[in-house]
């Protein structure tokens, strides 16, 4: 018949040492708070095996319980291995926790308490005396009824089955930072003090495929625990001295395979490093007299050293060989995830560096630009295709461009920069917003079309942008969408709001949901703004769309006609962004200044054979009174005559003239009714075809054609 009480009449502490009797000590005296006396020391242990452990067994648990106000009540920490954990009546049980470690344990034990909810196996370290530490596995316990309080389980953490718990904790992270502390964490089971070193090419993402001639450029990655160090000591983030990097280094390497290498105490240490200044900056204090240094190594030939851990004891405690091989193990099993870390860090170096190449450089003239990008989360696995770009287009005009590819990481970035890059050439080239997005389109299912190999394991079906253009001169935006949120428009004076696009798919749609794209025309008067953004700046699980879009139009409206758009934009990102972002966030803020009344002029002609030479006339006298150089003018006056006459032979209707005074130069554009692209042939001297063409490129810096509603415009820029 079983004797152990049921669990009603016996709190979890008595349940654990019932458990794991015979791993807890049965003699010595237990503590107790308040009233409790011998009878509860009696209670305390009534269920601990009277058997004795076997000789070799080693006792691993200890147990202690809590008050509502987490002080300790009832303890048994008597095992040998708890030698130096120093528990007492009364005392805070936090006490007995390094001081790094005490917000976050006590919000777990007020969690347990408010909750009922057991928190098990924290890997946590306790403090001694004596300054050093033990690293155990806590479980904590809310006390069972009638009692009230919480019974916190330790579990010294035995070698073998540390060494699993630390490589299992060690690869959750792919964060280079992360992961090297970890493995600090788990190897301060083994000393007092331990640190990870890593090669500088660790750091920063590059190919690591042989040893390196020469020495090791090792940067500190990890030091624990947490405390005030001595002047001169290397901390995280500092590289080690040269002399240290090239004594680790030579000790290190080997041909054959990296050695773990151990100093026995404090006379060699001094002796090996040999000179005070290496001394202070790798020697963690005065008891420090031992030292492992165990190579992170990759496998191949030859082995590939990725840095090396630090393991630092007192004299007293000498390493044994069976700790030597246990070190060299773990180091050895986790080995490879500083690489993942090493391989992710060089992925989240390129998507960033292709981020920042997207991002706006400024808004010229006519327009001033600012744009935010925040990732959904550091690493690269947040850094994903949100996308963003503004530019002048050659005919004077801006692009302002907002898209948001499917996924995260490399695939998405690639999609994102193929995009990007087509959406610009493709509107410099004259195209218009729709037909933009109509060739964004067909690229995003020929990315997605298996038989074409392109894919390879990633889709961009259902990406999304937004494309708009601004004219200075006429103060007119066109917007087309497909499948993104509509952009913000804020007047100088009249209401704020989204902009009335009519909702279309995203890119790659199937075939029978196409649909045209809606170019929507809107004014944006000088003093404009003018917001693109993508879903994850206004999507909060506790808003609905519309009003993250309500919020977002009025963060944007309060905006002043004075302020720098740079700190403006920010400024809206953190008022708007959700506190716990699922996706990337990205904002693009422009205000419109267009060009002043005097720096431009239109003229509308009828196409007759005299309106070359009435378009010269006319263009000839602003340009005497915008004091045009005479080579200049000679320029302008023949490129117009050329455009016109070109107008009235090939396309006919109405002719429209107009002059752009930039910051730099000179704007001549011809709008008619054709559709015809004027291309410039290879015509030789006799040759007239095309040959107004030559005569038009040689005398500008640039050229070319949009197309409008009603025919085009060939557009001429020149040099003032």
């Amino acid at each position: 018949m079983d004797s152990t009480p049921p669990p009603s009449s016996a709190s979890p502490f008595d349940m654990v040492s019932s458990a794991l009797g015979q791993y807890m000590p049965d003699h010595g005296p237990a503590a107790a708070a308040g009233s409790a006396g011998p009878k509860g020391d009696d209670a305390a242990r009534r269920d601990v095996s009277d058997d004795p452990p076997p000789a070799d067994q080693e006792q691993i648990l200890g147990a202690v319980d809590l008050d509502r106000d987490l002080r300790i009540t009832r303890w048994n920490l008597d095992a040998p291995v708890f030698a130096g954990v120093e528990a007492a009546a009364g005392s805070p049980f936090v006490g007995l926790l390094p001081p790094s470690d005490v917000p976050t344990v006590t919000r777990r034990l007020r969690q347990v308490l408010e909750t009922g909810e057991p928190h098990v196996a924290r890997v946590q370290r306790l403090r001694r005396g004596d300054g050093s530490e033990l690293v155990v596995s806590m479980s904590i316990l809310a006390a069972a009824a009638p009692k009230e309080g919480l019974t916190v389980s330790l579990i010294a953490m035995a070698r073998r089955l540390h060494l699993y718990a630390a490589e299992t904790a060690i690869g959750t992270s792919l964060d280079i930072g992360e992961t090297a502390q970890s493995l600090a964490e788990s190897l301060l089971a083994w000393g007092d003090v331990t640190a990870v070193d890593l090669d500088f090419a660790v750091w920063t993402g590059e190919a690591v495929t042989e040893q390196p001639q020469g020495r090791l450029r090792l940067r500190r990655a990890a030091l624990v625990p947490d405390r005030a160090w001595p002047d001169g000591y290397v901390t995280p983030g500092d590289d080690l001295p040269g002399d240290a990097s090239r004594l680790l280094s030579q000790a290190i390497r080997r041909d054959d395979a990296a050695q773990a290498i151990v100093i026995p105490d404090r006379e060699a240490i001094e002796r090996v490093l040999g000179s005070p200044r290496l001394v202070r900056a790798l020697t963690p204090g005065d008891q420090a007299a031992a030292v492992v240094c165990i190579p992170l190594v990759l496998d191949g030939k030859p082995p590939v050293v990725l840095g090396v851990a630090e393991v630092w004891r007192r004299a007293d405690r000498p390493f044994a060989d069976s700790e030597l091989f246990d070190l060299q193990e773990l180091v050895a099993r986790t080995s490879h995830h500083v690489d993942l870390a090493r391989q992710h860090q060089r992925e989240h170096t390129q998507v960033l560096a292709l981020q920042r190449r997207l991002l706006p450089r400024s808004g010229g003239d006519t327009i001033q630009t600012a744009s935010v990008y925040q990732p959904a989360t550091p690493d690269s696995a947040g850094v994903g295709g949100d996308w963003v770009n503004s530019f002048p287009l050659p005919d004077g005009r801006t692009a302002l461009v907002v898209g948001d590819v499917v996924g995260h990481g490399l695939g998405a970035a690639a999609t994102m920069g193929q995009l990007s890059m087509e959406a610009r050439a493709l509107l410099s080239a004259g195209l218009a917003p729709d037909e933009v997005l109509e060739h964004l389109d067909e690229t995003v299912s020929l990315l997605d079309d298996v038989e074409s190999g392109l894919a390879a394991g990633y889709s961009a079906l259902g990406s999304t942008c937004c494309i708009a253009v601004y004219d200075p001169v006429s103060h007119h935006v066109e917007v087309a969408s497909a499948g993104h949120l509509p952009p913000i428009l804020v007047p100088p004076d009249g209401p704020a709001g989204p902009v009335g696009i009519r909702p279309h798919p995203g890119l790659g749609a199937e075939f029978a949901l196409r649909e045209p794209y809606d170019v929507h025309a809107f004014c944006a008067p000088p003093g404009s703004l003018l917001a693109l953004y993508t879903d994850g700046l206004v999507e909060d699980p506790a808003l609905s769309i519309d009003e993250g879009i309500d919020r977002l139009t009025d963060a944007v409206s309060s905006v002043h006609p004075w302020d720098a758009l740079e700190q403006a934009a920010q400024r809206v990102v953190s008022a708007v962004a959700p506190t716990r972002r699922r996706d990337d966030v990205t904002l693009l803020i422009a205000r419109m200044i267009g060009y002043r009344k005097e720096d431009t002029t239109t003229w509308r002609l009828a196409a007759r054979g005299d309106a070359a030479a009435r378009a010269r006339a006319l263009v000839s006298q602003l340009l005497e009174q915008w004091g045009t150089g005479e080579h200049t003018q000679d320029s302008v006056l023949l490129v117009v005559d050329e455009l016109v006459a070109n107008a009235v032979r090939f396309a006919g209707g109405p002719i429209t003239v107009r002059l752009i005074r930039t910051g730099h130069g000179l704007l001549c554009e011809v709008g008619d009714t054709g559709n015809g692209r004027p291309r410039l042939g290879p015509g030789g001297l006799l040759d007239d075809a095309g040959r107004g063409l030559h005569v038009v490129h040689g005398l500008t810096t640039r050229w070319g054609v949009r197309w409008t509603d009603t025919g085009k415009v060939v557009w001429a820029s020149f040099e003032r």
